[in-house]
């Protein structure tokens, strides 16, 4: 049988607490599990252990320890992740230890190609193990609950956010008037290129109708990327690419003299480009009136 895991998505020891006193009261070890829940196909349960709470998030973040629990601060150095988010909760037989459970996740995630980043106490006698093996993170927090013993299983798989909500020439209107400029997600290009994406036309078109509803205004269309490559070609692609927008714009009706371009290469960041989310929102096209 193939080896499967434990996990869990690391909370404050309060939060967990409050948590678990409602779940355990309700169930006790063997009991049938809590209604729409069932055991994540990574890791078969320990036995005689019930689920109590279960929970599937498209997208979400979490946060996993990766190092020692710091004795001073009572905190545990975290990482921080955002994907999709899975997490069952089990409450198990009062025979079953922390380090009995504990051990038999380390070893599980071990065979089946998993590296073990952390695995160690936490404090109240708490214990957890954090692993990763390509885009998923698992975690698992074992601690004890009245007489019984309990552990939490989180899975995350690390993945950029689809963007499916996209900004109205309302709303990006609102925005203008309020801070003077707004940063436009939705306008992709080829890789490495200024070629502007066909699935860009309905949000460019926004922007033209708020060029169109605003006749006044005047705007500097600025380009944005990643640090991904050098800085040379970053500065000189994001030029192309607000340039290829003021293009755009310019044979959709918008009067060329009503608008300049301007690159800043990856010199203006607005997230961490160490994460791919943070990379997506960092490649983007700003609207700043004049």
């Amino acid at each position: 049988m193939r080896p499967r895991l434990v996990l869990t998505r690391v909370l404050s020891v309060a939060c967990v607490s409050v948590a678990l006193l409602g779940t355990a009261a309700a169930q006790e070890p063997g009991d049938p599990d809590e209604e729409g829940c069932k055991d994540l196909p990574i890791l078969s349960r320990m036995p005689g252990c019930t689920i109590t709470s279960c929970g599937t998030k498209e997208y979400d973040a979490a946060e996993v320890a990766v190092g020692a629990l710091n004795d001073a601060t009572a905190e545990h150095p975290m990482k921080s992740l955002e994907g999709q988010v899975e997490t069952v909760t089990y409450i198990c037989p009062e025979k079953l230890s922390l380090l009995q459970i504990g051990r038999n996740a380390e070893t599980a995630l071990k065979a089946a190609g998993y590296e073990v980043v952390f695995s160690g106490k936490s404090w109240h006698d708490t214990r957890i193990v954090t692993a990763q093996k390509d885009a998923r993170w698992v975690q698992v927090k074992v601690e004890p609950w009245n007489e019984y013993t309990s552990y939490e299983l989180t899975s995350v798989v690390v993945k950029g956010l689809a963007q499916e909500m996209e900004a109205t020439a309302d709303q990006m209107a609102a925005e203008i008037a309020r801070t003077g400029h707004v940063a436009v997600h939705g306008i992709t290009f080829d890789t490495g290129s200024a070629n502007i994406k066909p699935a860009s036309d309905k949000v460019l078109g926004e922007v033209a109708s708020l060029l169109q509803k605003n006749p006044a205004w005047k705007m500097r269309l600025e380009g944005h990327t990643d640090d991904v490559g050098g800085k040379a070609a970053n500065q000189k692609l994001s030029e192309q690419r607000a340039a290829a927008v003021v293009a755009w714009l310019a044979s959709h009706g918008i009067a060329p003299d009503r608008l300049t371009s301007q690159g800043f290469g990856d010199g203006k960041p607005i997230a961490d480009n160490k994460t791919e989310e943070g990379r997506a929102k960092n490649r983007r096209v700003e609207l700043v009136k004049l």
